[in-house]
């Protein structure tokens, strides 16, 4: 009896559940205002477009990002340690020197001159501008006063004017006729080929008497000059910015052999890539060896833009250049 009781109740159930959608089914026609309701439907993608404009907008904020990505420091080139030992500082301290030779090999000095005479004037005169408006301007110089004889005697005013486009012509000129005349009267006329003597002449420094001794003498010689000085302490060479205690430490890390050329080398580094503002990092040979990678554009199609001189194609220093040299001749003056 319960079996039956059971079953008639599970048949009462399944009627109803039977009932139960074709009751259910006319409302859910009915409910046709959902399908009205469209327009509220349609509302959020009205609004869609508006949305999607601002998703294009979005970009345009990134640019700021990228640039702050930019001004962030440059990974060390790998090879390089930031804490170093004294004999490792030296060690690639000889390892840039041999990229250096590698790099320019017709390393030379940038000033044109034919004898000691021409390369003291042409040093002094080298002070506070170019080796570019030196070259330029010697030339009717030299016409003009050959040897120091003839310099001595010169008139001030027409020697400035001659000098004049290679800046504080004034002072230039002081030291032109003070050095010419200690050339006359205590050299017999002649360029002495000693530290000691050529310091003592107006106008002429350490380096300037370096220059001399060493391009025009063989005389081993470390020119410190702005060039020299900013790479040393960018390599950590040193830590000085004392030009003779830059020549002191930089002379004990190399031979007396290797002054002169390391001299020429730097320099034309520091004038053609490793530049004070903006060194080409990117465009660097010395790279993975320099503590200070970073410190300008690491980006090798951009880095290459910043390089000068016969590294861009463009003319050297010199009107009269070493055969060896790969760059074309510099212009005369207004050519």
């Amino acid at each position: 009896m319960t079996t039956k009781k059971t079953a008639t109740k599970k048949t009462a159930a399944e009627k109803t559940a039977a009932e139960k959608p074709t009751k259910k089914a006319t409302p859910a026609k009915k409910a046709t205002p959902a399908k009205k309701a469209t327009p509220a439907a349609k509302a959020p993608a009205a609004k869609a477009p508006a949305a999607k404009a601002l998703a294009k907008k979005a970009p345009a904020k990134k640019p700021p990002a990228k640039k702050a990505a930019k001004n962030t420091p440059a990974p060390k080139p790998p090879g390089f340690a930031k804490r170093e030992s004294r004999a490792a500082m030296v060690e690639r301290a000889h390892a840039i020197n041999e990229v250096l030779a590698e790099t320019y090999p017709y390393a030379h000095p940038e000033l044109d001159f034919e004898d000691p005479f021409q390369l003291l004037v042409a040093t002094v005169l080298s002070a506070q501008t170019t080796d570019l408006r030196v070259n330029q301007t010697t030339p009717a110089l030299f016409a003009k006063y050959p040897a120091p004889e003839d310099m001595a005697a010169a008139v001030p005013e027409e020697l400035e004017e001659l000098i004049r486009p290679t800046g504080f012509f004034r002072a230039k000129a002081r030291s032109l006729l003070g050095l010419s005349a200690a050339l006359r009267d205590d050299f017999g006329g002649e360029v002495p080929a000693t530290v000691d003597a050529l310091v003592k002449l107006p106008g002429v420094g350490r380096k300037t008497a370096f220059v001399v001794l060493g391009n025009a003498f063989g005389v081993p010689g470390i020119t410190v000059d702005t060039h020299f000085g900013r790479l040393a302490r960018r390599w950590k060479w040193t830590a000085s910015e004392d030009p003779v205690k830059v020549e002191s430490d930089v002379a004990e890390i190399f031979e007396p052999g290797e002054w002169t050329m390391l001299s020429h080398r730097v320099i034309f580094h520091g004038r053609r890539i490793c530049h004070s503002r903006r060194p080409a990092c990117g465009a660097c040979p010395v790279a993975p060896l320099c503590p200070s990678y970073g410190e300008g554009e690491t980006d090798p199609e951009k880095a290459t833009k910043l390089l000068k001189y016969e590294k861009a194609g463009m003319p050297g220093q010199r009107l009269k250049p070493p055969a060896d040299f790969p760059g074309p001749p510099a212009p005369p003056l207004g050519g």
